[in-house]
């Protein structure tokens, strides 16, 4: 576990890298999953026999959206905790861009870089970090996000 800083040294951390997620499986069942909650059926992320068949992926692939849903846990594995907070609240993202292709029984992880910490009241900041998920073993990463995040202290 981390240990907890306060958000000033937490401010000083714009440009450096501030935390790098555990590794993560991404299962067929998990794809499949999400497509029951979403009801995102594509047969590129559903049908292992007709995605290698119809398309160049050679199988099924995650769909873009449950890799950015890993955002969160990964975030609550890497990310230092900042003293004093009363809540964090996802307030969105600037930019993301889906460069690889997930494959079923891939191994991913988030790398967390701290681009901006911006006063927006008395106890409100608005935290910019870099988030680039890698795939185990691959030349190019999964995607990469701006991830735009509220913390309010208590």
């Amino acid at each position: 576990m981390n240990s907890f800083i306060s958000i000033h040294v937490f401010q000083q951390k714009i440009g450096a890298e501030i935390g790098v997620s555990q590794w993560h499986v991404v299962t067929q069942d998990m794809i499949d999953g999400f497509a029951d909650v979403t009801g995102d059926h594509q047969f590129i992320h559903v049908d292992p026999e007709r995605a290698k068949k119809e398309t160049p992926f050679g199988g099924t692939i995650a769909h873009g959206y449950l890799m950015l849903s890993l955002l969160a846990p990964m975030g609550y594995e890497a990310l230092p905790p900042i003293n004093g907070v009363a809540h964090r609240i996802n307030y969105g993202l600037d930019k993301v861009r889906f460069l690889t292709p997930v494959k079923p029984g891939s191994r991913v992880r988030a790398r967390y870089k701290l681009r901006e910490v911006t006063e927006r009241g008395e106890k409100e900041f608005l935290l910019k970090n870099e988030v680039t998920v890698e795939i185990e073993g691959a030349e190019k990463p999964a995607l990469y996000a701006e991830s735009l995040t509220m913390i309010v202290l208590k």
